[in-house]
């Protein structure tokens, strides 16, 4: 176990796993910078691309990984959330494929960790899920189809990408704030102004980087609308 300083006690009991990369060019370092004290964050494991996982903070602890975000509409998403570290340099250093051993550490970690906190699948989480504004990590190319195959987290298959009627910034009216009547109930934070503004265009592209990767753009296409009234109707929602 490597020791992280920065974190504190929870102020909620944990109900959210959230999955990040690292972002930067190596993991040694990436693990360094999570354990120092000027860095201001850190997590509760950190998985290497070999598959070693390392434990930085005790899962009891409040390890400073989210940062402002919210789901739900609670915030504080670090007193709720168990985080994972996952390395990867990201998409400021080329963003590569995460590695087999890699995720399937990951998957045995969150399997064990949702036995244990009895997590929802709706909350397995990206970064990205609870701080759309700010986060990207960790991707489109994470590969939460085999999570969910493996009974971690969310998913269901993409509707396809094709033409049609879109909605984008600008756009408004009841058809934008059904979408974000949609985004809302599923969990993202995200107002019901009817406006199709640049927070409605972040949300939409981190909803597409979990449920509909094959294309993040931030348009709410046929594909992505359709895409989303699925997770909807298999949460018996829709």
């Amino acid at each position: 176990m490597a020791t992280a300083v920065n974190f504190n006690e929870r102020r909620a009991p944990v109900d959210i796993l959230l999955l990040h990369y690292t972002g930067m060019e190596d993991g040694e370092k990436a693990q360094q910078w999570l354990c120092a004290e000027e860095s201001q964050v850190s997590c509760h494991y950190i998985v290497h691309e070999d598959g070693r996982i390392v434990q930085m903070v005790a899962e009891e602890k409040r390890a400073w990984h989210a940062g402002a975000g919210s789901w739900q509409g609670r915030e504080d998403v670090n007193s709720r959330s168990i985080g994972i570290e996952i390395v990867n340099p990201g998409h400021e250093f080329g963003y590569p494929d995460f590695c087999d051993a890699q995720i399937a550490a990951v998957i045995d970690l969150c399997g064990d960790i949702i036995a244990r906190c009895r997590i929802e699948p709706r909350n397995v989480l990206a970064h990205s899920d609870v701080a759309p504004g700010r986060k990207r990590d960790p991707g489109e190319k994470f590969p939460w189809k085999r999570l969910h195959e493996a009974g971690i987290g969310h998913w269901i298959e993409p509707a396809p990408l094709a033409g049609g009627r879109f909605l984008t910034l600008g756009d408004g009216g009841p058809p934008v704030e059904a979408l974000q009547e949609m985004l809302s109930l599923y969990g993202y934070g995200i107002g019901r102004s009817g406006e199709f503004d640049r927070e409605t265009a972040q949300v939409v592209a981190a909803f597409q980087r979990h449920f509909r990767p094959g294309k993040v753009d931030g348009v709410a296409d046929v594909s992505t609308i359709e895409t989303l009234y699925r997770l909807h109707h298999a949460l018996g929602e829709g």
